[in-house]
């Protein structure tokens, strides 16, 4: 029994893997399903994990130039998904205790909206809402808002930056007392609790207050996923949660004491921030099986499909313009995100894996990869656990209903039984879950 606490979230992207979904079991009608999706979360909330978690891009993945006629892998199943912030509210109306978190990008969205929206669904929720803060790296999302081109890497973090303060500052618009709808004085609400943020920056302009009252959380909790040095600079200051793609402990390991001493640096306690690492559970009765299911899977994804599928990732560089049998060269620095160009070289290197491999690699999901028995997996997550190279993980399913039922009633029990993961919730909000002292960054207890 590990006397460390465990957080694990689910991260459900119908289509993540790119063959999956043709498993004869699978129902990849999740994508536009709420009945679906709903069972997913009480398949989470059954295994007491802390919290749900959606994706999200506001574009088609177009891996090439469609209207020039290159039709190459065009058809990528991650392009299909519901707005996740629309999803939650009706999660929330199906569970109790499960975390509700989104993907919201800073780039494409207006703060005030975007703090009352999580606002709203922290309070419908009874403080359940977590929101991923995201600059976006696709490019095509970018044309469905008037640019032609994405706003460069640094540009996106320092609108980022401001944008997150605008949010974090209109959600401490009301203090927790402050709407007393007292019907003897008639006095609803006290205005001396009541705070207009008045922000005039670079970027944005925004009078306040919210019209909601204090959330439940005191603020929603923040996630973040960005790994380079501004992203890594962010998530240290603003976030509560950080999402990694890690495939070697001992770099986890490093990644999650960078991003603990930064915060340190901010003035905040090292263990204010979970590092979360992505990892896809491959489940099966043997650890044979679990291999077997894991080929069978990689056999369903077209070679042309797992290749295009790198290009948004790397920037838009063409992989078919590489030798697929040799590893992957050094990829270009683009403007598109860090984090996915650094993955695809070093799981090429730390590998041995040629050009046509890596993209097979990440065609199962950019994540790493955990394939074998219920126990098997549980050891491995102990043994990451155990090393401090996470505070848990966030799990990526390869398919919808078995892959979620895999991990949920499979793995968590095993963990379970090991007395390494709760039986229980012991609070009811997501902050509750996650070991954050019902607090957020900047808000007294």
């Amino acid at each position: 029994m590990s006397s460390k606490t465990l957080h694990l979230a689910l991260f459900l992207f119908p289509g993540y893997h790119l063959g999956a979904w043709r498993l004869p079991d699978a129902i990849p009608e999740i994508d536009m399903s709420i009945d679906h999706l709903t069972r997913a979360a009480q398949l989470a909330e059954g295994a007491k994990l802390d919290a749900i978690f959606f994706e999200d891009q506001a574009a088609v993945r177009r891996s090439n130039d469609i209207l020039a006629g290159d039709t190459y892998g065009a058809a990528n199943p991650r392009s299909i998904h519901l707005d996740p912030t629309v999803v939650l509210p009706a999660l929330a109306m199906h569970t109790t205790h499960l975390g509700l978190a989104a993907t919201s990008t800073t780039t494409f969205n207006d703060p005030y909206n975007l703090a009352r929206r999580f606002s709203t669904l922290d309070h419908l929720s009874g403080g359940r809402a977590g929101w991923n803060l995201v600059t976006s790296f696709n490019e095509d999302e970018a044309q469905n808002f008037g640019l032609d081109t994405h706003m460069q890497h640094a540009a996106r973090y320092e609108r980022a930056g401001e944008f997150v303060d605008v949010v974090t500052g209109l959600w401490d618009s009301w203090d927790v007392d402050a709407i007393s709808r007292d019907k003897k004085t008639g006095v609803y609400f006290d205005t001396d609790k009541m705070r207009f943020l008045n922000h005039d920056g670079e970027h944005f302009k925004v009078r306040g207050p919210l019209t909601t009252a204090r959330s439940p959380q005191g603020r929603p909790v923040i996630f973040q996923a960005g790994s380079s040095e501004p992203g890594r600079d962010l998530a240290a200051r603003t976030a509560d949660v950080v999402f990694t793609l890690q495939s070697d402990i001992d770099k986890a390991r490093a990644f999650r004491d960078d991003i603990r001493a930064r915060a340190v640096a901010y003035g905040r306690p090292a263990d204010s921030i979970k590092v979360l690492v992505g990892m896809t559970p491959i489940v099966g009765d043997t650890d044979a099986d679990a291999r077997d299911l894991a080929d069978q899977m990689m056999a369903l994804i077209p070679d042309d499909l797992a290749l295009s599928n790198l290009k948004p990732l790397a920037g838009g560089v063409d992989f078919r313009d590489f030798d697929l049998d040799a590893p992957v060269p050094e990829l270009p620095e683009t403007n598109a995100g860090k984090s996915h160009r650094e993955a695809i070289m070093a799981i090429s290197r730390e590998k041995n894996l040629t050009v046509l491999e890596t993209a097979r690699y990440f065609a199962e999901g950019s994540y790493l990869k955990m394939i074998g028995s219920p126990a098997t997996i549980a050891d491995a997550v102990q043994t990451w656990r155990d090393a401090d190279a996470c505070d848990g993980f966030l799990a990526v399913p390869t398919h919808y209903p078995t892959g979620v039922e895999d991990f949920t009633e499979r793995v968590v029990p095993e963990l379970q039984r090991r007395g390494a993961f709760r039986t229980e919730y012991t609070g009811t909000q997501l902050r509750d879950h996650l070991g954050l002292n019902g607090s957020a960054v900047g808000v007294k207890a």
